[in-house]
């Protein structure tokens, strides 16, 4: 059975004519690096899968792209590998914005970074877990504390809730413009924490 993808074909075919060259050769880097690699076409563009996501690329108007799922763990000892643009970085890949094969680092480099990056796989090698944001807990209105304690069921759901889920309703509470509408959220956040509902837009009147 192939290992190639006859959409991958028709991508390369319809990229701009100075992608097309630059394309191919990455194409043909990761199959030297990696024979086992299978193609896939992902997100709309090229990818390559092995033993899960592995690597992809892509065109646009006026360059190309490439990157590694586990980038972050590649050995790069001369930088060619950059943080993709959604963490600062200069293009959607890690590679920077390619147009044309001269962008590109040496062959032999891309080809080891195409074999690091199966070891890991071949490994199980995971991603570096994110760690979680800690959710600071808003003050509680003076308003909001005085019906809690009026109805101690309310209370005592509240006071089980995350923190993200008590600044929902804290913050609706507080964004309100006029003492009336502060009031009558403050009644409304008491009745639905009677019923255990953590705030929500479909809940409301």
């Amino acid at each position: 059975m192939s290992n190639r993808d006859k959409r991958v074909d028709a991508y390369i075919k319809k990229a701009q004519p100075f992608a097309q060259p630059i394309l191919e050769h990455l194409r043909e880097l990761v199959h030297k690096g990696n024979p086992d690699v299978i193609e896939t076409i992902k997100w709309g563009m090229p990818s390559f899968d092995y033993k899960g996501p592995y690597c992809s690329m892509a065109s646009f108007k006026e360059h190309v792209v490439f990157g590694f799922w586990k980038y972050q763990l590649i050995k790069d000892p001369k930088g060619y590998i950059g943080e993709r643009s959604n963490k600062g970085g200069d293009a959607m890949g890690n590679l920077g914005r390619i147009s044309s094969l001269k962008d590109l680092p040496p062959d032999k480099a891309i080809i080891d970074f195409v074999k690091q990056a199966k070891k890991l796989n071949d490994d199980g090698v995971k991603l570096p877990t994110k760690a979680k944001k800690t959710v600071t807990e808003l003050e509680v209105p003076e308003g909001l504390i005085k019906a809690l304690k009026k109805n101690s069921k309310a209370l005592k759901i509240f006071s089980a809730f995350a923190p993200s889920h008590k600044n929902e309703y804290i913050q609706w509470i507080t964004e309100a413009k006029t003492e009336s509408t502060r009031s009558k959220r403050v009644e409304q956040t008491v009745e639905w924490l009677s019923e255990g509902k953590k705030r929500n837009w479909k809940y409301e009147k």
